[in-house]
Formats: C-alpha cells, structure tokens, sequence
C-alpha cells in the first residue's frame, strides 16, 4: 500500500523525550516500512525515519500562517502522490482541502477530541471517505455518536525495555511525566512520604509550570525525594525497570498513558487513579492498582511485592507490543480501502 501519515510538526519523530504521540508515528511508520509498505511521513525536519519524510516548512503548531503553510505542504504531496490511505496524528484542519475527495482519511485522537471539528469535517468529507480512532474506549466512546470511531490503543517497541522480574525490597516509587499540577506529582511525594518509601521524579517542566514545581515539588526535595530532570530511553529504561511501582496520581482523565506500558515493559507494576482510560490499562492484581483517592493507593502500595513482574511484562507483549498495533492499523487500512 501507499501510505501518507501526518504528524504535529513541533516535535521530531522519533522524540528524544517527551513526545508520546510521536512514539506512536514512529513506531507505525517503522513498522509499515518493514512490512514493505511505500509511506510518507509529513513531520519535523529533524525526525528520523526509515521512510520518505517530506518535512514541513513551519514547526510552529500555532497560528494561520503556520497552518496554511503546513496544509499546502501536505496536500501538494498527497494530490500529485495518489496515496491509497492517508492517516492523521496531526491537525484536522491540515486534511481539509482533500476532505471532498474519494482517498480514505482515518484521524488518531490521542487526547481529548472537539466533536464541533469532527461534526464540521464530516460535513465536508465525501460520503463514507473519512473515520476516526481513539487510543483508548475513553477517547472512541466521545466519537461515536458523530462518527465512524474505533479503538486502537497505543503501542511501544518492546526491544527498548528490559524486563526486571526481581528488585530490591526498598526499591523506589518512580513518577515519571510532566512535571504540572494534572499530572499529580505532588500527589506522588505524599504518597512516598505516607508510605516513607523513597521516590524518584523524572520529568521535564514546562515553563507555565515552573511555579508550581519551586512551589510544590523542590521544597520536599533531599535524600527520600529526589528529582532527576528529563529521562531519555535508555535512562527510562534503567529507571522504571528498578521501580517497586510506577505511581500515575493523575488528575485529569487520561486518554492513555504510554508511561504506564513502558512500566509494564520492565515487569514493573503501575499504581493510578481511576480516571480517563486508566481502567483499561491496568487490570488491579495483575499489573497493578487503581484508585479513587490518593489513600486508596497509599494502602495499595503493601501489595506490591505480590504481583508476579514476569506476568505483567507478558501481559504487555500481548497487548501492547509494536507488531500487535501496526497489525490492527493494517486491518483497519484494509477495511477502510475496501
């Protein structure tokens, strides 16, 4: 097949940090190219990937400018290519001008979805030419009621992580993600400091949230508490595999959390609040825990050690892994052609 897919243009593809969407692109254009698919990646200059790249001319994801630039840039290609599919992680916006022809259009939410957008683009779009997914039930079920939605959850590549079946009973509890208020890491030092286990926290701060962190976080900084800074792979690696648990004390509704299936990669368990797609990850006393409040987690944390690390990196393998989620893209591909 000849496959277009699109991403944001401000992040490179693969990133070197964060970029949880961007993993997602990577791992399905590497695994379409292995599979002797011809794709076309629109994506950051600096991205690098085994297919053709038509890089964008503007990285900024904001504003009308950067827009019609990036709009022109793709649609340009995918006209003069003849793409078989063409399948959005980027902007709705940028498939526009190719909405009224007959070329299958699929767009991937991985966050929150405006329905008006999608309501207006099926308006547009050819009859039967344009579908949607989720990366969880959560993010599908929004959908549905306006459009042709299925799920398709997030994947990782399996090779990156090395699975850890024993640790050492003091082994830390690891936050590992932005460092703002949503995302709970605060939450994550009461929950060390409740249980008095040790805590480590990775993450880059943004710069809206750097308050926050002096405020919130660096206070409660020494020897129980530390924070490492941004994580790259192989850091990720070393650190979520030597884990007691992954803590996700998020406070908001999580589309999917590709940190959480990174944890079960390196057999580490995750303990989270139950909200967004979090029950669809984690199945309680198989890959670890959820709860409603910070407390429900606190108590939790004594069964850790209870949890069998090989099974819940099996649990990943088989349904998360990289060929798992090319394999359901290809599928839905075909359909979506036929």
């Amino acid at each position: 097949m000849k496959i277009a897919i699109t991403a944001d243009p401000g992040i490179p593809v693969p990133p070197e940090f964060y970029g949880g969407i961007e993993r997602i692109v990577d791992l399905l254009v590497t695994g379409l190219h292995k599979r002797g698919h011809e794709v076309t990646l629109f994506a950051h200059a600096d991205s690098k990937v085994p297919c053709r790249l038509i890089p964008y001319k503007n990285n900024s994801t904001t504003g009308l400018q950067a827009l019609a630039s990036n709009m022109l840039s793709i649609n340009r290609s995918l006209i003069r290519d003849k793409q078989d599919i063409v399948h959005s992680f980027g902007r709705l916006s940028y498939l526009a001008p190719i909405l009224g022809t007959k070329i299958p259009k699929i767009m991937s939410y991985q966050r929150e979805p405006t329905i008006g957008q999608i309501k207006k683009a099926m308006k547009l779009a050819r009859l039967g030419s344009l579908s949607f997914t989720g990366c969880s039930n959560y993010i599908t079920n929004q959908i549905t009621p306006v459009a042709l939605a299925e799920t398709v959850y997030n994947g990782i590549d399996l090779t990156t992580y090395t699975p850890q079946f024993s640790v050492a009973t003091d082994a830390p509890l690891v936050f590992l993600g932005r460092i703002e208020p949503i995302k709970g890491p605060h939450t994550a030092i009461s929950i060390a400091l409740k249980t008095n286990r040790t805590l480590i926290i990775a993450g880059n701060i943004p710069n809206e949230h750097k308050t926050y962190f002096d405020q919130e976080i660096k206070p409660h900084l020494g020897k129980q508490i530390t924070y490492i800074g941004a994580v790259n792979d192989s850091q990720k690696n070393v650190l979520l595999g030597n884990a007691s648990a992954l803590l996700m004390p998020i406070q908001w509704n999580e589309p999917f959390g590709i940190v959480m299936i990174e944890a079960m990669a390196c057999g580490t368990p995750v303990l989270a609040l139950n909200h967004g797609a979090i029950p669809e990850v984690i199945k309680n006393g198989l890959n670890g825990y959820t709860g409603i409040t910070a407390e429900d987690l606190i108590e939790k944390t004594d069964l850790l050690a209870g949890l069998d690390r090989s099974a819940i990196r099996k649990g990943c393998e088989n349904r998360f892994s990289a060929d798992t989620i090319v394999d359901q893209y290809l599928a839905l591909y075909e359909r979506r052609i036929a």
